[in-house]
């Protein structure tokens, strides 16, 4: 059993993450004001003491705490922490991010510190974002001089404003005015708030006090007990709850061979300007939660530093796993105003590039656009924060055994010769596995039903889901409605049936609707791929032009289409292509009526007219 301390974003984002694993938790949070729907969890509502926290742990055979509670639950933090060490329990702190210290803020360590220095700099009518909670700590200031508090406009705020005697005339609510009409009315000589973090949209507000040029003084965020454990996203909470409780996900996610690498480059630059070799290296993911991946090993040679990390794919029977990804890195100095050329090259097990349409340059390297963007950034950052005058960074990526595990993939037909690919969109790799994937996208509709959505919409990943919830925005369909069927687009229409959805959306990438298209409901490239024989027919049957179809033969992935068949010229060409995946789709359906949506690279959608 795990227990949740919420009540926050960061608690909502940790009890989807306890969902997907089918198995019972308990999300505990003060009071009833945060709205949950939960089917695997159990609420827990109220406040906790000491004893009665630790009968809870023993009542429930607790073996795990997550504290995703707020910064500043200073005493539930101090509780936690003191029925961790009486229980010998584990505790993640599922901590915020937050960004660098604006050193343009007056940063205070209490609300004492903070009242002193604006005394002393005479502070004379504030405006305080700080909580209904703050209204107390605060009050030696405000008595004696004209202040202003936000708070939520509900009733228990309003009481315990009322209770402490401040005058409801100066109260101001979240949400019935913006941060800079506020400023504008009250007009203050300082601002109050508390370092809360992106979640608590620190940079948002006091980025309007930075452009009204009123100072702005800040609480600094409390330091929280050394026992726990802090994670800052979903891989870093999986990955501890990997190993406190090995048997509470099925299966476990795994690192990309781009975020492998882009820890090997940045480990092997790292030796270059400081000449240390490190044990481990930290590195951010596209989602900008930072992980640390361990160094497998360090050689310098006369031209460079190469480092290798190994590969963990998690439960993914991945052709990689276990593989060493090793990065040569060499710099050349030299005086610039700009950030440092970063050129990479293919090494031993790398493949290259041999045909257009994969966005790499033909006759490179097969390293893809979200790692080479991953190593830039990493890279950059690491010459700035060193000072040195770097021109160019020259980055080789090379992977142990790569030419004959390319074998095992589709790399020769997409005409990437010589090894496999560097790749990774999110830096994480999930478990693919037929049973273990069906099963989790089942607990998901079926939390999409518990919580009330009347439509589902069905996609094959983030990218998919990112533009299909811009397409749907007016139709205010929850989180929980977005589920990802992966290759298993036959199987999830027919989950989403049996549970009982009557209106189901299915976004495609052109690539998964050709391969529906002709009947495959599982898209997976191991069983289908792309049949130009049946685009031909498509291109044909809606008038493309000869040129069009003397292409067709040669093309090397379904996403060259919309370059090469404009949606405008020839729409009857896409909607032939909706048409016969509706077909394929149709004996699932029994009553439920499906939308069909596909999607271009650039986000836009066609519908099935």
């Amino acid at each position: 059993m795990i227990l949740v301390f919420g009540g926050t974003t960061e608690g909502r984002l940790v009890a989807q993450v306890l969902e997907e694993a089918g198995k019972p938790f308990l999300y505990s949070t003060k009071g009833e004001g945060q709205e949950m729907e939960l089917v695997h969890g159990k609420r827990l509502c109220g406040a906790m003491n000491e004893e009665a926290m630790a009968d809870c742990c023993s009542e429930a055979s607790v073996r795990l705490i997550v504290d995703a509670a707020h910064p500043f639950a200073v005493q539930l933090h101090q509780t936690i922490a003191a029925v961790a060490a009486r229980l010998s329990l584990p505790v993640i702190r599922y901590e915020r991010k937050y960004s660098p210290r604006n050193p343009d803020f007056v940063w205070c360590d209490d609300y004492a510190d903070a009242m002193q220095k604006m005394e002393l700099a005479g502070v004379s009518r504030l405006l305080a974002w700080t909580g209904v909670n703050t209204i107390r700590p605060l009050r030696p200031f405000w008595s004696a001089h004209e202040s202003f508090f936000r708070i939520l406009n509900r009733e228990d705020s309003r009481r315990i404003a009322s209770d402490q005697g401040f005058p409801s005339d100066h109260l101001l609510f979240y949400q019935e005015q913006s941060d800079e009409s506020m400023i504008r009315q009250v007009l203050p000589d300082a601002i109050l708030t508390k370092e809360s973090g992106s979640s608590g949209f620190f940079e948002e507000k006091t980025a309007v006090a930075l452009q009204k040029h009123i100072p702005v003084y800040v609480i600094k965020r409390p330091v929280l007990p050394d026992s726990f454990l802090c994670v800052y996203g979903e891989f870093g909470l999986r990955r501890e709850i990997y190993r406190l409780l090995p048997d509470f996900f099925d299966l476990h996610c795994g690192l990309t061979t781009g975020a492998c690498a882009t820890a090997a480059a940045k480990a092997a630059l790292h030796k270059i300007l400081y000449g240390e070799e490190i044990p481990s290296m930290e590195i951010q993911l596209p989602s900008g939660e930072p992980v640390v991946l361990p160094v497998a090993s360090v050689e310098a040679d006369e031209t460079g530093v190469a480092c290798s990390v190994i590969k963990e794919a998690g439960d993914d029977p991945d052709v990689t796993n276990g593989c060493r990804i090793k990065v040569h890195v060499s710099v050349v100095d030299g005086e610039t105003e700009e950030e440092p050329l970063i050129r990479f090259q293919a090494g031993p097990g790398v493949g290259t590039v041999t045909l257009p349409g994969l966005g790499l340059e033909v006759g490179g390297p097969a390293i893809n656009q979200t790692p080479r963007r991953m190593m830039e950034t990493e890279l950059h950052r690491l010459v700035v924060a060193s000072g040195r005058k770097i021109s160019s960074i020259w980055v080789t990526v090379s992977v142990e055994h790569g030419e004959e595990l390319a074998k095992r993939t589709f790399n020769p037909k997409l005409g990437i010769v010589g090894g496999i690919s560097i790749i990774g969109t999110s830096g994480i790799v999930r478990p693919f596995s037929s049973e273990a994937f069906v099963a989790s996208i089942r607990k998901e509709v079926q939390v999409a039903k518990a919580v009330g959505c009347s439509q589902l919409v069905i996609n094959s990943g983030a990218k998919s889901e990112r533009y299909l919830k811009t397409y749907l925005a007016d139709r205010s369909i929850p989180q929980q409605g977005f589920v990802h069927y992966g290759n298993f687009i036959g199987a999830t229409l027919q989950i989403a049936v049996e549970t009982g959805f009557q209106h189901i959306i299915m976004g495609l990438m052109l690539g998964k609707a050709v391969k529906l298209a002709e009947g495959a409901l599982d898209t997976h490239s191991k069983k289908v791929i792309m049949n130009r024989d049946y685009l031909l027919q498509v291109a044909g049957k809606t008038s493309c032009s000869a040129d069009i179809l003397s292409a067709i033969p040669s093309l090397t992935l379904a996403r060259e289409l919309w370059q090469l068949i404009s949606p405008e010229i020839y729409p009857e060409f896409y909607q032939m292509i909706l048409q016969d995946c509706y077909r394929s789709c149709a004996p699932l359906l029994q009553s439920a009526h499906l939308e069909l949506l596909l999607i271009s690279e650039e986000g836009n959608v066609i519908p099935l007219g």
